[in-house]
């Protein structure tokens, strides 16, 4: 058949979603959020209309206060109206009708169209259908997805003229319809002119109409609704949360909706992603933590339970007991009256005999089928840690863990009172650290790693890997692990005295650490980095050098820890080309440009750290005017321009070691240089170091000339005892200050 007229393209826009983060967390509401609604639509959870009250922007819902009438929800950022929101899964909207009143003229032009890369919800092919009414033409509807595949579908509506047109069905006389594709995120509406009889419909006052709308709209009604210019139409939205499947979002507790306690997950039959539901038994919204709440079966009409019996309700259940005077019969149903009968007596007994077999044999195989499970659990923890990549680096290298302990998972569970929140120390970027007490009675710091991904397996085994080389008292000592969790365990030392962090920017403990005890302080950890660097059988590149990372006991003697970034560095190599990783304002201009670790690197931050040994102040601070953000340029430029007095810390200054200080400042200028061939290295700076302190005891007869020099302790802890004031933010942040740092780097070569 000939095309007698031109195309009518009407595209309806809705955009269904926003940018939906892969590794978003599964936000709660906050209390501030109460019932949510806007005008008559009741807006629940994980829909929301502020910020903190939907679980990520795609459920967004935008609140019309504006109208002089009843407020209006509308889908987020978009003109398209909300009319109902069920937990359920489904999205009830208000869409416009296209329509054609001149063949080639098209009229009421607009978009339905989902953005195929943020679209999350998706039309219902269930509960929608697609209508056109008009006669001799063909109503085209071209569906598409999220992905750019397209779903067309259609229908023709044939008819003489308009008397002939049955406005009871919608048959293909005048009207006829088709359904939704599966998988349809947008479509757009044409209409085609067909031949019928050889005849072209040509009457240009006769209006050709399309739509999508709910499939139980009654067909009568809507031609009646639609030939009285009734411009918009309900359509069903299903919806989903992300674009995971419910196996695959369970294992992120962090990010998985389904957050009640009595909820279940499952996966969406329209497009990706899941949806929750309460469980039986149970009502309300499982997107809430407490959101399912038992249902109480009793107050049910009629009651549940049989006239002789009374209802008890129980949690997620109910169960019916008969009533006093009558009993329930093992060989017929519903409760009778009690009878004294030989026969029923017997039969009770023997009723009862053969439960107590079942029960017991039961429970035995239970008991041994919990048991075996249990076995199978700590074997599958034991490789999903890394047990068996230890193993291989262990047996590789030939190194031994024999005065390493492996404990078990019970032991840790006991030392901590089951991981207590009361216990934890503190959080780092690789784990949370808990204070337990062991069976021998020691104290000892718990690390529980973050495992995420397979890189922070890596991270895990990796520091394991360092502590069994360093053999150093300055550095916190391993006590041993446990790989039979579902995270992996590092036992360590419990140090007592903080962080180096907070005794430098705690106001009450700064003016108790002396510039005595800072140049001891620093000595220490210099000779442990030079240990680190030279002393052991593969060189270690610390790579996360800062004042957090430095611990103190009760002598103020230095301990240097968090491990979970070192590298360890082959012998004949002097480098390692790594992904950057360290702490911006300790980390090393010329390594996050070129991505080259060196020793240098460790040179470097540990130049910010006399900095701030030497002026109190915090290693990078956006308080401070921005030429003084950054403490080691700011540190560097006062000693060129000599105005070393006006920076130094007010109260570790005296008559009589200024001298002492310009040499101490001088070394960490030369640490802090921006290219690390011209820096020292940590050998010869811990020989300087333990040099200028040689001479404040010689020179301050005030100290005990048989003090002991400070000897060092074995090794270290991915430290994570982090207080207001001592935070740190990652070389991912504050990209203007690393764009200053890279451009010193340039200017200094």
């Amino acid at each position: 058949m000939a095309l007698c007229g031109v195309l009518l393209k009407q595209q309806i826009l809705l955009l269904l979603g926003l940018i939906v983060l892969a590794a978003t967390k599964a936000s709660q509401p906050n209390s501030s959020c109460g019932n949510v609604s806007c005008g008559n639509v009741s807006i629940p959870f994980p829909f929301g209309t502020e910020k903190g009250c939907y679980l990520n922007e795609s459920f967004l819902i935008t609140c019309d206060n504006t109208s002089e009438t009843t407020p209006k929800p509308f889908l987020s950022y978009t003109k398209v109206p909300v009319l109902n929101i069920s937990l359920d899964g489904e999205l009830q909207v208000s869409i416009s009708k296209a329509r054609r009143c001149s063949k080639g003229v098209p009229e009421n032009t607009s978009e339905f169209r989902a953005d195929n890369t943020l679209s999350n919800f998706h039309i219902s092919y269930t509960r929608n259908k697609f209508i056109a009414v008009g006669c001799n033409i063909f109503g085209f509807f071209d569906g598409y997805s999220s992905q750019g595949k397209k779903y067309p579908t259609g229908c023709a509506a044939l008819c003489d003229n308009d008397s002939v047109v049955d406005t009871s069905e919608c048959s293909g006389i005048g009207c006829c319809q088709a359904p939704i594709p599966k998988g349809v995120s947008g479509f757009s509406v044409n209409f085609w002119d067909v031949e019928q009889n050889n005849v072209v419909a040509t009457n240009l006052n006769s209006c050709d109409y399309g739509l999508v709308t709910e499939e139980t709209y009654n067909i009568s009604l809507l031609r009646q609704e639609i030939l009285q210019n009734r411009t918009t139409f309900p359509m069903v939205l299903d919806w989903a949360v992300g674009d995971e499947t419910c196996e695959d979002a369970k294992g992120n507790s962090e990010s998985y909706a389904c957050k009640a306690e009595n909820s279940t997950c499952y996966n969406s039959t329209n497009g990706p992603g899941y949806r929750c539901n309460c469980s039986s038994g149970f009502e309300g919204n499982p997107y809430l933590v407490h959101g399912c709440k038992d249902i109480d079966e009793c107050q049910n009409s009629p009651s549940p339970c049989a006239k002789n019996e009374i209802c008890t309700n129980l949690h997620g259940d109910y169960k019916c007991s008969c009533k006093k005077g009558y009993e329930q019969h093992t060989s017929t149903t519903g409760c009778h009256r009690v009878s004294q009968s030989k026969d029923i007596i017997i039969a009770l007994c023997i009723s009862i005999i053969s439960l107590l077999v079942v029960l017991l044999g039961g429970s035995w195989i239970l008991w041994g089928w919990k048991r075996r499970k249990h076995i199978r659990i700590k074997e599958k923890f034991f490789q999903q840690n890394g047990g068996l990549l230890l193993k291989q680096q262990l047996s590789s290298k030939q190194w031994s863990i024999e005065t390493t302990k492996i404990f078990t998972s019970e032991e840790l569970k006991k030392a901590t009172n089951n991981y207590d929140e009361n216990t934890i120390l503190g959080q780092g970027g690789y784990g949370t650290v808990y204070k337990g007490k062991l069976s021998d009675n020691r104290v000892v710091a718990i690390k529980k790693s973050k495992i995420g991904d397979q890189s922070q397996i890596q991270q895990f085994i990796n520091e394991v890997i360092v502590l069994t080389q360093i053999s150093h008292r300055n550095v916190v000592k391993l006590f041993g692990c446990c790989l039979e969790t579902e995270v992996p365990l590092l036992v360590y030392e419990f140090i007592t005295n903080g962080t180096l962090c907070e005794h430098i920017h705690d106001k009450g403990r700064s003016s108790l650490l002396s510039w005595e005890k800072r140049l001891k302080i620093a000595t220490e950890t210099a000779e442990a980095l030079a240990y680190l660097h030279s002393a052991t059988s593969m060189p270690i590149i610390h790579r996360d050098v800062k004042t957090a990372n430095i611990l103190l006991d009760d002598n103020y003697t230095a301990k240097v820890a968090d491990f979970g970034a070192s590298r360890l560095v082959p012998l004949d190599q002097t480098q390692l080309t790594t992904l950057v990783q360290g702490t911006l304002g300790y980390l090393d201009p010329e390594y996050l440009q070129t991505s080259q670790l060196t020793e240098k690197s460790d040179v470097y931050s540990f130049g910010v750290v006399m900095a701030e040994l030497l002026t109190g102040k915090k290693a990078l601070s956006f308080d401070r005017p921005e030429i003084d953000r950054n403490l080691a340029i700011s540190f560097v430029s006062a000693i060129k321009e000599d105005r070393l007095l006006q920076i130094l810390e007010t109260h570790i200054v005296n008559e009589g070691n200024m001298e002492q200080l310009k040499e101490v400042s001088n070394v960490a200028k030369r640490c802090l240089k921006l290219r690390g061939e011209d820096r020292p290295s940590m050998k010869e700076v811990a020989t300087e170091l333990e040099g200028l302190k040689s001479m404040e005891k010689y020179s301050l007869g005030s100290i005990d000339a048989n003090t002991k020099k400070t000897e060092y302790l074995l090794s270290a802890t991915s430290h994570s005892f982090e207080i207001e004031g001592c935070s740190t933010s990652t070389a991912a942040e504050y990209d203007s200050m690393k764009d200053q740092l890279l451009k010193l780097v340039d200017n200094g070569r």
